[in-house]
């Protein structure tokens, strides 16, 4: 059976109020970039399972993991005062 990716993700709004919506928005530019997640993990320097918990929102993604993945899929972490 031949998996397919899911349609990427469109973010409406740059904020990220939960890990759920940042792996949305690493997901949307991983499929936007055309990159399958074994191809973005090796790209990123982290394993296929780390990227995906990371992708689905899990908990327990290292924040260093999380910038290296951020920097890999050229994305950055901005924090603002509310």
């Amino acid at each position: 059976m031949t998996r397919s990716l899911a349609a990427p993700v469109t973010i409406d709004s740059p904020e990220m109020g939960d890990a759920t919506a940042l792996g949305r928005a690493i997901r949307a530019q991983r499929l936007a970039s055309g990159l399958r997640i074994d191809d973005a993990a090796a790209l990123c320097g982290v394993s296929v399972a780390v990227l995906s918990r990371l992708e689905n929102g899990a908990t327990g993604v290292s924040v260093g993991r999380i910038f290296k993945v951020l920097d890999a899929l050229g994305l950055a972490l901005l924090v603002i005062n509310k």
